[in-house]
C-alpha cells in the first residue's frame, strides 16, 4: 500500500523476482494471476517515474517501461523480470504453435531485449543458418548484478537455461519435420548448454535418434552410448541402442542390450539425484512436447521380455525363446492392465499372436504337447468371436463413408480371430504329425480348412497378392500350409489320390506360390502317372530362383507372421531324396527312346 518510490524499487522488484521463482519452481503449471502480478509491478514502476499505462497492452507496457526508466539501478531488476516473464509464458504455452510465432516470441523476449536493439541492432540479427530465437537470446546482454541484492537464481543462469531449452526445442521441431541436418546442429548446440545430467542424456538420446534417421547407425550408437555414460538410468537410450543393433543385424549385441534393459526395468532403481546446480527454473520444465515424450518413452518390462522372446525365435535360439515366452505369459497372468501397455506405441502384437508364437517355439523345442495346449487356449478364446459366415471384399479398398469404414474394421477383426484359430489348428496338426499321430494330425488340418470355409470372398476373382487385404493373404497362406500338411499325411497313409487333390487345390488357391508343386509331383509319381509327374517336375525345376517355394514365403508381398515361420520350414520339400533322381532317370529314358 506504500506509494511507489524509485529508491525502493530495485529491492521490491528483486523480492518479486525471487518470490515468483519459488512459485514457478514449486508448482506444476503456471498461474495466470502471477503473470498479472508482473503487469501490476510494471505499472508501479511507471508510477514512480510519473507516468501511467493502465490502458496499454502487455507489449506496449514493456516498451513504455523500458523507454521511460533510465535509472541504472533498475535495469538489472527489469531485465530479470522480463526474462522471468519469458520463461513463464514459455512454460505456460508449452509451444502449441511453431515457436517463432508464439506469444513468447512476440513480446516476452523482444521486449526484454528492446534496449539492446536500440544500442546495437546488428547483434540481434541472425547469422546464416542461425535460429532467430537463439539469436535473440544470445544477443541479450544481462546487466551486472548488485551484490547487495541476493538472488535465488541469477539472470545470467536464466539466460543460459533459456538458450539451452530453445536449442533443444527447436532441434526437436526440426527432427519432427524431417530436417535432420538442422536438427542435428541444434541438438548439438543444446548438448553444450546449461542443463542437468538427466537432460543432457535426453539430448544425446535425441541426437542418436536423429543420426539413426539419417542412416548413420554407428554415429547413432556413439550418441546413445554417450547418453548412458552421462546418466546410466536413461533407459530409453538403451532401448534405442537395441533398435540400432537390430537395424544393423547384430543379433547378439541386440539381445545383450535388451537383456540389460529388462534387468534395469525389473530393478526399478530410484531416480538419481542431479549433480548439477539446483535451480528453480530448469531446462526440463521448459521442454515438454509430445515428440520428446515419444522418443523417451519408457518400455514396460513385458514389452522388453516379448522382444527378447521374438528375437530369440527369429534367430533360431529356440530354448531361450521358450524361456522368454513362458516368462511373458506369466506376466500376463499377473494382470494385463499392469504389465502389458495398450497404447499405440507398444512393441507388442495382439495377445493371440503371442500365444501362437509361444506355441511355435515350444513345438520347435520338441515340447509338442505343451504346444498343443497353448494352441487350444487360443482356439477356445476365439471361438465365440467368429461369425458362422463371413463375407468380405478381398481387395484393398478405401471406404466411402465412416459407416462402411466401421463395418470393414469389424470384418477385419473377425478375419484376425479366424486366422488365429485356424493357425491354432494348423500348429496342432504339425505337432501331432511330429508325434507320429497321423490320424490326429489329419483331423486338425481338416478343422483348419473347415474353419476357413466360413470366409466367402467376393470381388473380381483371384487377385494379385499385393492387392489383397493383409488378413486375407494370411488366411490364404494358412489354407495352403494346411492343404500341404494334410496331403503329406495322406501320402504317409498311402492315400495318394486324396493327397493329390490337396496339392492340386494348394496350387489353385495360390498360383503364385508353388510350394505345393514338388509334393504334387510326388503324388503323381506314386500314382504311377509318371508322364504327368515328369512334366510338372520340369516346369517346377525351371522356375526362377526364389519362386520355387522351398520353405519360404514365395512371392509373398508381405512378411509372413512369425507364428507361421516354423510351418513354412516344415513344408520345405526335401530335394535330396530319390524322387529327383528317379524322375531324371525317367526323362533320360524318354530322350533315349525318342532318339532311337
Amino acid at each position: 500500500g506504500l506509494p511507489a518510490a524509485l529508491p525502493a524499487l530495485p529491492l521490491e522488484l528483486t523480492v518479486l523476482y525471487n518470490s515468483l521463482l519459488f512459485t514457478m519452481g514449486a508448482s506444476d503449471s503456471a498461474v495466470k494471476a502471477e503473470a498479472e502480478g508482473i503487469r501490476q509491478w510494471l505499472l508501479r514502476v511507471l508510477e514512480a517515474c510519473g507516468a501511467c499505462g493502465q490502458d496499454l497492452s502487455t507489449e506496449e507496457l514493456w516498451q513504455k517501461v523500458l523507454q521511460e526508466v533510465t535509472v541504472e539501478e533498475l535495469q538489472g531488476p527489469l531485465h530479470r523480470l522480463g526474462a522471468l516473464q519469458a520463461a513463464w509464458v514459455w512454460w505456460d504455452l508449452c509451444f502449441p504453435v511453431p515457436w517463432d510465432q508464439c506469444f513468447l516470441f512476440r513480446f516476452s523476449i523482444p521486449c526484454s531485449l528492446s534496449s539492446l536493439y536500440s544500442q546495437d541492432p546488428g547483434r540481434a540479427r541472425c547469422s546464416d543458418g542461425e535460429n532467430e530465437l537463439l539469436s535473440l537470446l544470445k544477443a541479450w546482454r544481462v546487466p551486472a548484478e548488485v551484490a547487495s541484492l541476493p538472488l535465488v537464481q541469477s539472470a545470467e543462469d536464466l539466460k543460459e537455461i533459456l538458450c539451452t531449452a530453445a536449442a533443444f526445442l527447436q532441434g526437436l521441431q526440426e527432427l519432427e519435420a524431417g530436417n535432420f541436418p538442422t536438427a542435428l546442429s541444434l541438438l548439438q548446440e543444446a548438448a553444450g548448454g546449461f542443463c542437468s545430467k538427466r537432460v543432457l542424456a535426453q539430448i544425446y538420446t535425441c541426437l542418436g535418434c536423429c543420426a539413426q534417421q539419417m542412416s548413420k547407425p554407428q554415429t547413432a550408437l556413439q550418441h546413445l552410448k554417450r547418453a548412458l555414460q552421462v546418466d546410466f538410468q536413461c533407459l530409453p537410450a538403451l532401448s534405442h541402442v537395441a533398435a540400432v543393433y537390430h537395424e544393423l543385424g547384430e543379433n547378439e549385441a541386440e539381445l545383450q542390450a535388451l537383456a540389460l534393459l529388462y534387468e534395469a526395468l525389473e530393478k526399478k532403481a530410484p531416480a538419481a539425484a542431479s549433480s548439477s546446480p539446483c535451480f528453480l527454473i530448469r531446462t526440463e520444465l521448459l521442454v515438454r512436447v509430445p515428440i520428446l515424450a515419444s522418443l523417451l518413452r519408457h518400455r514396460q518390462p513385458s514389452e522388453v521380455k516379448y522382444l527378447l522372446a521374438q528375437r530369440c525365435l527369429q534367430d533360431g535360439r529356440v530354448a531361450d525363446a521358450v524361456e522368454h515366452y513362458l516368462d511373458f505369459l506369466a506376466l500376463l497372468q499377473e494382470g494385463l492392465q499392469q504389465q502389458v501397455p495398450l497404447d499405440g506405441g507398444s512393441a507388442l502384437p495382439r495377445i493371440p499372436e503371442v500365444f501362437l508364437e509361444a506355441a511355435s517355439a515350444l513345438e520347435q523345442a520338441g515340447r509338442h504337447q505343451d504346444a498343443i495346449t497353448v494352441c487350444e487356449e487360443v482356439i477356445s478364446r476365439t471361438t465365440d468371436l467368429i461369425p458362422r459366415m463371413l463375407q468380405v471384399e478381398g481387395k484393398l479398398q478405401q471406404p466411402e463413408c465412416s459407416s462402411l469404414g466401421a463395418g470393414l474394421s469389424q470384418k477385419k477383426e473377425s478375419l484376425c480371430c479366424l486366422a488365429w484359430r485356424a493357425a491354432g489348428y494348423l500348429q496342432q496338426g504339425w505337432a501331432w504329425a511330429t508325434l507320429g499321430k497321423s490320424k490326429e494330425a489329419v483331423t486338425q488340418f481338416s478343422r483348419c480348412l473347415g474353419d476357413l470355409l466360413r470366409v466367402q470372398l467376393y470381388g473380381s476373382g483371384i487377385e494379385p497378392a499385393e492387392d489383397l487385404l493383409p488378413e486375407v493373404e494370411v488366411l490364404q497362406k494358412i489354407r495352403l500350409l494346411s492343404l500341404i500338411g494334410r496331403g503329406m499325411q495322406f501320402l504317409e497313409q498311402g492315400r495318394h489320390k486324396e493327397a493329390l487333390l490337396d496339392f492340386q487345390h494348394g496350387l489353385q488357391i495360390s498360383p503364385g506360390d508353388p510350394t505345393a508343386a514338388p509334393y504334387l509331383v510326388q503324388a503323381l509319381w506314386k500314382l504311377d502317372r509318371k508322364q504327368e509327374a515328369a512334366a510338372h517336375w520340369q516346369k517346377f525345376s525351371q522356375s526362377p530362383p526364389g519362386e520355387n517355394g522351398q520353405g519360404s514365403a514365395a512371392l509373398s508381398y508381405r512378411p509372413v507372421p512369425l507364428y507361421l515361420a516354423s510351418c513354412l520350414k516344415r513344408v520345405a520339400f526335401p530335394l535330396g531324396e530319390s524322387l529327383a533322381s528317379s524322375i531324371e532317370d525317367y526323362l533320360g529314358t524318354l530322350r533315349d527312346n525318342a532318339a532311337s
